[in-house]
């Protein structure tokens, strides 16, 4: 698969604050020739278990996003700000690890439940058993560490391969310094770049952002 002919593009849809720190909250968007695909979902709406973030909301169901124009959905993970917006893609597929779709659907305090299976909408889970073809150049990885079924997204276009990592590193001294199964795991693939949930910017290895003056 040519590099050029698949692109990933960062989408702010929600602010958190979390022990005095501004996070922001972003989402993914793949285009790819055979599909275009969104990576997390953000969060459409308040709660009050997640009050204490004093969350600010950038929803895509109120930007200028073509809703429909979404083949695929990948939930990296189902924590509340990453699958918040799932509901806006009744009949889409959605990829998650199987060992991810079951804590978040039976353990206490994991996320927000009707979040992940809103009540009123036939949600498409496609459960994913380890590593998965997702597309021509695209996998879909385990990388356990955040939680035990977090899953990054692979984009095999370029000898270094580019990372939608979700949470399995928050902030880039987790790459530089990995501590987890799936932040070795993503160190080891070596890749060019690796987009987070909570970073604007992608992390790249520190040679090269020592090269870009960074």
């Amino acid at each position: 698969m040519n590099a050029a002919a698949i692109s990933v593009t960062p989408v702010h849809v929600a602010d958190l604050s979390a022990d005095g720190e501004h996070m922001p909250v972003y989402v993914h968007v793949i285009e790819h020739p055979d599909a275009r695909v969104l990576v997390d979902t953000g969060m459409t709406r308040l709660h009050p278990a997640v009050a204490d973030l004093d969350p600010r909301l950038l929803p895509l169901s109120e930007q200028d996003f073509n809703l429909d124009g979404i083949d695929l959905v990948v939930n990296t993970h189902l924590h509340f700000d990453h699958c918040g917006g799932n509901h806006l893609f009744a009949g889409t597929p959605i990829y998650v690890q199987r060992q991810e779709l079951l804590d978040a659907r039976t353990e206490t305090d994991y996320t927000i439940p009707e979040w992940v299976d809103p009540p009123d909408v036939d949600l498409r889970y496609v459960p994913v058993d380890g590593e998965l073809e997702l597309l021509p150049g695209i996998r879909l990885l385990p990388a356990p560490g955040h939680t035990r079924g977090t899953q990054v997204v692979v984009i095999d276009a370029d000898e270094q391969p580019v990372v939608i990592a979700g949470d399995a590193a928050v902030w880039f001294g987790e790459l530089d310094h990995p501590q987890t199964e799936g932040q070795r795991l993503i160190r080891a693939l070596n890749p060019q770049l690796v987009w987070l949930a909570h970073s604007r910017d992608p992390w790249r290895p520190a040679d090269a952002r020592e090269g870009a003056g960074g």
